[in-house]
């Protein structure tokens, strides 16, 4: 049986060593005894776990987790997706009152009926209206209040671009990805929303390329009494981390279309490409860790990082950056679901590694998907493990043809202002296309799970038929 190197100590144990070592330990007796067998993903288990999540309710040790109801809702309804699982329509309708009972008379959503709007539980729960719900009366859509949404976006901005999560809260780069993919998904951009949003998000990049959760504003006295914020002094706030990475970079790309349009700049606004992909390579791990991702430097790999470190790739080669970039089908492309791999494989981070490490570590035996061996399962772990083999099964891209198609469809509107931003940010969102025959599914085909959108963390069909119905545009079907 293969044996893999085991991490260093330099002979110098501390205790975090000895977690390592204790972690690789239980993760070896994972590998498979025989390399050549093929390793199953037990999606009735999986499917069973989150039915009895849903139908009879979750266990009492999630009472911790009150506040996070819209959260539980959507990883649910995201890991059916992406396993490929519509729920009835009475199940279906049952999820749209409970998540319409959570919206704030003052916009937004909070984590509970009664409870203070928060920028997160908003992303989850209309995330999930998205998954469910659906136009008209009791649909879920149409009783999103968009007016008092916006207003209630407007309320949490800062001086310096950023946005608090809450009222009386914290400004964290998590809340700002939750705001904008909120307002794609229910055209509520607008130059006021995103002005100095750019900045505030480069300045979160630490020296090790990641990004932390916020950066700390300077602000200038003038002679007027007035203060002016300092573009040159915002220290980012904490250390480099996979979730907050993923968020920031995933903002980032949410923010190209309105950077296009803005006029020239002295000192763009500006992150460094080179130094996150380095920063992000490095958090996979060896043989000995089965190729799974830790979340920080000098941590312990976890299984949610399969997409918060891992979905980071497609958003950089989206960018041109990485390699992996997907191309528009030409004639005689064929799939690599039966686990042959092409001759020359550009990607910089390893598939075929994380997808083992999602099989054989990750799967609980009663069902749904977990941090780690010993741990048990969660909702939580379940989709993001989901999520991030979707990532590595799928080369996902930005496709000029597909831009071009829905471009040629798009439709003007009286009394719609910023139909720039508009028209592009639709667009770019509804470019990405899954790149024909540039699946590599470990296991053969029974594995496969559905592609995944890069930024908003949905399926294709459910970004396109919720933009759709906002936007009030004709989307065409893809093949």
């Amino acid at each position: 049986m293969y044996q893999p190197r085991r991490s260093p100590d330099d002979n110098y144990v501390t205790e975090t060593s000895e977690v390592q070592s204790e972690t690789e330990l239980i993760l070896q007796k994972h590998i498979p005894a025989d390399p050549e067998a093929p390793v199953t993903l037990q999606k009735n288990q999986h499917l069973q776990f989150l039915a009895r999540n849903l139908v009879q309710g979750f266990p009492s040790r999630y009472i911790s987790q009150d506040a996070s109801q819209p959260w539980l809702m959507y990883w649910i309804l995201q890991s059916f997706s992406v396993l490929g699982v519509a729920l009835d329509p009475g199940n279906k309708q049952k999820a749209i009152d409970t998540i319409l009972a959570w919206q704030h008379p003052d916009g937004g959503f909070g984590g509970g009926p009664g409870q203070h709007p928060h920028l997160l539980p908003t992303y989850a729960a209309v995330c999930a209206l998205a998954i469910v719900g659906r136009p008209g009366p009791g649909g879920g859509w149409d009783q999103i209040d968009r007016e008092k949404m916006y207003k209630f976006f407007m309320s949490l901005k800062q001086r310096d671009g950023s946005f608090l999560v809450s009222h009386d809260a914290e400004v964290d780069v998590r809340g700002i990805y939750c705001l904008l993919v909120v307002a794609h998904l229910l055209d509520l951009l607008t130059p006021e929303l995103l002005e100095g949003t750019p900045a505030f998000i480069a300045s979160c990049q630490t020296y090790e390329g990641g990004f932390s959760s916020a950066s700390q504003p300077y602000f200038s006295a003038e002679a007027d009494g007035s203060t002016v914020l300092l573009d040159s002094i915002r220290p980012p706030l904490g250390e480099a981390h996979g979730g907050y990475t993923f968020c920031a970079l995933a903002t980032w790309i949410m923010l190209q279309p309105y950077l296009k349009l803005q006029e020239p700049a002295v000192n763009p606004p500006t992150v460094d490409y080179q130094r996150l992909m380095r920063w992000l390579v490095q958090l996979q791990g060896s043989d000995v860790e089965l190729g799974g991702f830790r979340g920080r430097t000098n941590k312990l790999v976890d299984g949610c990082y399969s997409w918060w470190v891992g979905g980071c790739f497609a958003l950089l080669a989206s960018l041109g950056v990485g390699g992996g970039y997907g191309r528009d089908a030409g004639p005689g492309t064929e799939s690599q679901d039966d686990g042959e791999w092409d001759d020359i494989d550009e990607s910089v981070w390893n598939k075929l590694g994380l997808q083992g490490y999602i099989l054989c570590a990750a799967q609980h035996p009663a069902g749904g998907l977990r941090d780690k061996p010993p741990k048990p399962a969660d909702a939580y772990h379940t989709l993001y493990c989901l999520v991030g083999l979707s990532a590595a099964q799928h080369n996902v891209y930005p496709s000029p043809a597909r831009s071009a198609k829905v471009a040629r469809e798009w439709r003007s509107l009286p009394d719609y202002p910023n139909e720039t931003l508009r028209k592009t940010s639709f667009l770019e969102a509804l470019s990405w296309s899954e790149e024909e025959g540039g699946s590599h599914v470990l296991g053969g085909t029974a594995n496969r799970v559905n592609a995944t959108h890069p930024v908003f963390a949905l399926t294709m069909t459910h970004t396109e038929g919720i933009m759709s119905h906002f936007y009030k545009q004709a989307i065409p079907r893809r093949k």
